[in-house]
């Protein structure tokens, strides 16, 4: 494992509190649960590559027989229904606590996640929790620094952060890091009916191609669409964030991690793709905080908490947006030259390998952390090299 290196604790700053909005998990429990059953393993597999096949047999499909206006309107809708159920429940709902929803909104948000067949509300909750505790760290269950920096190594790694993790049979310990989410009885209930949740998303589609031409091959159509193509590009999309993300981009915040923001992927991701933001200020309902950014995620959340359907929207700070932009701008690190802000990117490939652009000839600057405490782009939180605030130094738990 050669992932960015860096001391850790179990205090609230690296697993609870500010990237969660909740009380830290337990770091006594074991980072994983027991590994998936043997059933579950081939579920997982059917469930990712199975839509990503039908994206491949899209193509000449599309060219030979077209797409039609029903079939296109049904991809849209399901697209957008379940993206921001997962974007705006999974993700900023359930997992960082970005804002509390009336029960009947949350029991619709899980079941819209499911419907994305990206998993049960407690799993994901667990792994994406994970994912900030040790982000782009040991520990860390999809980062694409795992096997190095060198371009061979940073391939495979993108190969696993954006799908390979998922075809292991590793699970986060969701007692860990999901504890509220399993004491949730609604959570918890329709968790269990994720796999005929993932049928309904299937077939529906299927069913009303089939009503609406009166024929079989709407029905197909309909499956094929608005079913797996739909399923498979939200998936390329949300796994983009976990690969994509962390490499390629700009980083205008400081974090103590490799997230950027890419900007092309901001309206297919509803607002995800502002990586760099969101990890900057986890518990932020709003991840495009700069002029410019387009959020519908934190837009549908706008518009719930006028509806009064949603409350306690932690929107984020304008002070501590300016001090992360400053600490960045003005201590970007030893080595690293300072960035314009709405033009760089921090890093650049040279002598194969993906790393921060320095001041001295061009040469790049040693910020891949190997030195314990000093984080990614050599700086942490508050813009200079040093170990992370709250951390003792220690080495925290791995992951296998």
């Amino acid at each position: 494992m050669h992932q960015v290196e860096a001391s850790q604790s179990t205090s609230v700053i690296d697993e609870g509190g500010p990237a969660f909005g909740a009380s830290p998990p337990d770091a006594a429990k074991p980072l994983l649960d027991a590994p998936q059953t043997l059933a579950a393993g081939i579920a997982m597999w059917v469930a990712v590559l199975l839509p990503l096949v039908g994206l491949v047999v899209a193509i000449p499909v599309g060219w030979g027989w077209g797409l039609s206006i029903l079939d296109l309107s049904m991809a849209t809708i399901a697209y957008v229904v379940t993206g921001l159920a997962v974007t705006v429940g999974y993700h900023r709902g359930f997992t960082h606590r970005s804002f509390k929803a009336r029960r009947g909104l949350r029991i619709a948000l899980a079941i819209g996640g499911s419907l994305a067949v990206e998993g049960s509300p407690v799993q994901w909750v667990a792994n994406h929790r994970r994912h900030h505790a040790f982000s782009d760290r040991e520990g860390d269950p999809h980062s694409p620094w795992r096997y190095g920096t060198d371009t061979r190594a940073l391939l495979k790694g993108m190969i696993h952060a954006h799908v390979g993790w998922m075809l292991k049979r590793e699970l986060s310990n969701r007692a860990r890091f999901a504890p509220d989410i399993l004491a949730d009885r609604d959570l918890r209930a329709i968790g269990r009916f994720s796999g005929p949740l993932v049928a309904v998303s299937l077939l529906v589609p299927a069913a009303v191609g089939g009503l609406v031409t009166g024929t079989w091959s709407g029905a197909v159509a309909g499956f094929f669409w608005a079913g797996l193509i739909r399923v498979a590009l939200l998936h390329h999309v949300t796994w983009s964030v976990n690969s994509v993300c962390h490499v390629v981009g700009k980083r205008p915040f400081s974090c103590r991690d490799r997230a950027t923001n890419f900007w092309p992927l901001a309206i297919l991701s509803m607002g995800e793709s502002w990586h760099n933001s969101h990890h900057a200020d986890p518990t932020a309902a709003r991840h495009g905080t700069l002029p410019g950014q387009i959020d519908p995620s934190a837009r549908v959340i706008w518009l719930l908490e006028k509806l009064h359907l949603v409350y306690d929207v932690r929107w984020p700070d304008p002070q501590r947006i300016a001090a992360k932009l400053a600490s960045l701008a003005s201590s970007p690190g030893p080595g690293i030259r300072r960035c314009d802000l709405a033009r760089d990117s921090c890093w650049r490939f040279g002598g194969g390998r993906l790393l921060p652009v320095s001041e001295r000839a061009g040469r790049p600057a040693d910020t891949t952390g190997r030195r314990r405490g000093r984080p990614p782009c050599g700086r942490n939180g508050r813009g200079r090299a040093g170990s992370h605030p709250g951390q003792k130094g220690r080495r925290g738990p791995t992951a296998r």
